[in-house]
């Protein structure tokens, strides 16, 4: 399978990163609904007394995953079709309260389809339950606080009678409403010159790139941090573009995956010795979200996410559908006790994608695979 330059890039480049789970890849109609499969069962984790040994950690019974009476704020949710979202309905499954923060100009679409009921199909839990969202946040997290705001979003139409929407205001905001949380998702990424060769990226395009996708993550922990509760989580979302070259996936956008990558790590040491809080990154795989199916496409020919996926399918050591139920089920286990000693960690997600050295379906291996 050949690719133009501007055909591969993917998670985490969405054009507006508020717009879809913040993140370029959701799953596709084709390839199954966002969320209408259930996630195989995950286990729940009791609360019966553990014994400790020198050695070992005992549990009296099988582990469980309950996050009852636990605060999850995700950052980056706008409709049902990515990340972000089945993330949310994954932690909701285990009893977690939800809240979110949403790009403000698509605020009100998003408040509005919540009230009309236009996500209920998608809301829907193992347990046939409905996923609640307790409250919906105006995030725009390239702004740290109120004096970072240009006079040009103050006076754009898009903004128009909303406030308090920068990281540090939000979080003032759900300390207000919540006092304490235990989990904090980053689900969202902006590159402006995403389809433009790394050769070509402007100064300010590559520094918007990083700014909203990588250092957002950086504001949120500085912000949120200090309102966690010992034990909790912080989780974010990147791409394989951060370690090995994705033709197309330009615009500093590779640079900022990189970034988040790194900067995981460090956070994982400063917030565990500072708060005792943990700092994980999933690197997720190709999937079909409004924001990724609306990148690249070109007269007569198919979307990038549809050649990302397709490429998935041929090269991946597991041949099989990507949900976004899929990562967040992984997203559930990386926030939950579970983990409780896992952190500093860049969890891939991707039908072991990453772990492909070669291209099964490339022309140079044609006559091997007749």
């Amino acid at each position: 399978m050949m690719f133009s330059r501007n055909t591969l890039f993917a998670a985490g480049a969405a054009l507006a990163y508020g717009v879809s789970s913040g993140t370029a890849f959701a799953p596709s109609n084709s390839v199954g609904n966002a969320v209408s499969r259930t996630a195989p069962a995950v286990i729940q984790q009791q609360s019966q007394s553990r014994q400790y040994s020198s050695t070992q950690l005992q549990m009296a019974g099988p582990a469980q995953v309950d996050l009852t009476g636990k605060v999850a704020f995700i950052a980056g949710v706008a409709d049902s079709s990515g990340y972000g979202w089945a993330i949310a309905r994954s932690l909701a499954s285990a009893g977690a309260t939800i809240i979110v923060g949403t790009w403000p100009p698509v605020l009100k679409i998003f408040q509005n389809g919540l009230k009309r009921g236009s996500f209920d199909d998608d809301s829907t839990l193992p347990d046939g339950d409905k996923m609640v969202i307790e409250k919906v946040y105006p995030l725009d997290a390239v702004f740290d606080s109120p004096d970072d705001v240009p006079d040009e979003i103050k006076n754009n139409k898009r903004y128009a009678g909303l406030s308090g929407y920068t990281i540090e205001e939000t979080a003032k905001a759900v300390e207000a409403d919540y006092g304490k949380i235990d989990i904090l998702v980053h689900s969202l990424a902006n590159g402006p010159e995403v389809t433009k060769p790394l050769l070509e990226t402007s100064r300010k395009g590559y520094l918007a790139a990083s700014s909203a996708s990588a250092y957002s993550a950086v504001s949120l922990l500085q912000k949120f941090g200090p309102i966690m509760n010992e034990g909790g989580n912080m989780l974010s979302l990147t791409y394989i573009a951060s370690e090995a070259v994705i033709p197309g996936y330009g615009g500093g956008m590779s640079s900022a995956k990189a970034q988040l990558e790194s900067d995981t790590r460090v956070l994982a040491f400063e917030a565990g010795r500072k708060w005792g809080v943990r700092v994980n990154t999933i690197s997720a795989g190709p999937l079909k979200s409004r924001a990724a199916s609306a990148i690249g496409k070109e007269p007569g020919q198919k979307t990038f996410i549809e050649y990302a996926i397709d490429y998935s399918h041929a090269n991946a050591p597991l041949a099989q559908d990507l949900y976004n139920d899929d990562v967040g089920n992984s997203a559930m286990y990386l926030c939950s006790p579970l983990a409780r000693t896992v952190t500093g960690v860049t969890l891939y997600v991707d039908n072991g994608l990453h772990a492909m050295g070669m291209a099964l379906d490339s022309e140079s291996m044609s006559d091997r695979n007749a």
